[in-house]
């Protein structure tokens, strides 16, 4: 039995120079590690480092040609512009080992029934470009991993974030053993939605009962459906009231309550649960962490809680 949760944490995932007006949260993921050891959610002998992902690997999923500019800073203004960032040599490095760290998060909740990676859910990520903040899909690459490794038949990606991961849509279409779910705003980012094997489109405003019956009643209709041998679980918390990008009304309370019940039916059916967790936009980092700690907290109080019988 698991004393304390597998994570994944880098030091490169916080290690991003942005100009001060950029709404990219590039500290929070350095924050939410330090609290999250402080709080005793998670213990330093549970983390595990990511190495640099190979470029074959990328190349596997991902357009060789746009994996080799983005690696080398060729990519035009435009497609760079499209993805968010400045091209650096720290935005690669960052990259590189955060991509791998889903993996690793998706091979550690393999063996030990769960684990949460401290970053991840590049969902906007598609075949030959990036956009959104995401430059290559980590969940589409990990669920990927797991199959051609052998230790899963199929993956289901079960995304929460406030955003529809439109590149994980995308992408999907050419793994049958891959499902991909997303419950997001039907009038939030982008603008062009894609078909995932499952939209869940929600309106502005949603509620927290509105948002936790939709949860409850899909996630165990897919396990059924589909029998994944693997959950790779989007825990975004723009679905908050205050997150700077999310137009629903998700409290903090309806947050935990979501983590929850993902965590416990993924449990129930004794299926291994990775988490990434995913997107999360505000100006007060202590909010924000305090928001992303809900997933750790619900990890700690059902996960190590023996089953009953």
């Amino acid at each position: 039995m698991l004393t304390s949760i597998p994570f994944v944490y880098h030091a490169s995932y916080s290690q991003l120079a942005l100009p001060a007006t950029h709404r990219f949260p590039t500290t929070k993921y350095q924050r939410l590690y330090h609290h999250a050891i402080e709080q005793q959610l998670l213990f330093e002998s549970s983390r595990y480092i990511p190495s640099a992902i190979e470029i074959d690997t990328l190349q596997a999923v991902h357009c060789p040609k746009y994996v080799d500019q983005f690696i080398r800073g060729l990519l035009d203004h435009k497609a760079q512009r499209r993805i968010g960032f400045p091209w650096s040599e720290q935005l690669v490095n960052r990259t590189l080992h955060a991509v791998n760290g889903t993996v690793l998060c998706a091979q550690l909740a393999l063996t030990h029934g769960i684990a949460v990676h401290l970053t991840g859910g590049y969902h906007h990520a598609h075949y030959d470009f990036g956009s959104g903040f995401c430059i290559f899909n980590d969940l589409i690459i990990a669920a990927k991993s797991a199959i051609d490794s052998g230790h899963a038949d199929k993956v289901l990606i079960f995304d929460c974030d406030v955003h529809q991961g439109d590149g994980t849509a995308t992408l999907a279409q050419q793994y049958p053993n891959i499902i991909s779910c997303s419950i997001h705003c039907a009038q939030n980012f982008p603008a062009r939605k894609q078909d995932s094997d499952y939209d869940i489109d929600l309106n502005k405003g949603c509620s927290d009962q509105e948002y936790i019956e939709h949860v409850e009643q899909i996630l165990p209709y897919l396990i059924r459906l589909h029998q994944p041998d693997l959950i790779l679980y989007d825990a975004g918390v723009d679905i908050h009231q205050d997150d700077d990008l999310g137009y629903f009304t998700i409290s903090s309370q309806g947050i935990l309550a979501r983590d929850t019940h993902v965590i416990s039916i993924a449990k129930s059916h004794n299926i291994p649960l990775a988490a990434v967790i995913g997107g999360g936009y505000s100006r007060n980092e202590a909010e924000l962490t305090h928001r992303h700690s809900q997933l750790l907290i619900a990890a700690n109080e059902l996960w190590l809680q023996p089953k009953s019988t």
